[in-house]
């Protein structure tokens, strides 16, 4: 039995490159974002600094820049880069030829522990 559960959020053409798509999981929102090179992560849609919404923010190298007050977060890791401390949840993505999918199971854990 898997631990994971899978769920469809859309096709790569749906997120505009170097951008983002949002997807709603009960409280949570969650940006899906793709990179130049179509490499695409999953944050939660919130800056830990201020909370801005990063799927709002610029798109660059494996990194996004919070529209707010320019932090810079890594779509890899969910770490903030530089001198800026704190973290956003990330969640594992993967793709079925075209088709993104999220692992919603850490997410569904995440409600409702909040």
């Amino acid at each position: 039995m898997s631990d994971h559960h899978w769920q469809a959020v859309g096709r790569l053409d749906d997120i505009p490159l170097r951008g983002a798509r949002c997807v709603k999981m009960g409280e949570i929102t969650i940006a899906v974002f793709r990179t130049a090179d179509n490499r695409v992560f999953a944050l939660e849609d919130r800056c830990p600094h201020r909370n801005g919404p990063l799927s709002q923010g610029i798109v660059h190298d494996a990194c996004v820049t919070c529209p707010l007050h320019n932090w810079v977060i890594s779509l890899e890791t969910g770490l903030a880069q530089g001198a800026d401390e704190g973290a956003v949840r990330t969640f594992p993505l993967k793709r079925d030829g075209e088709r993104i999918l999220i692992d919603l199971t850490r997410a569904m854990v995440m409600a409702v522990e909040e």
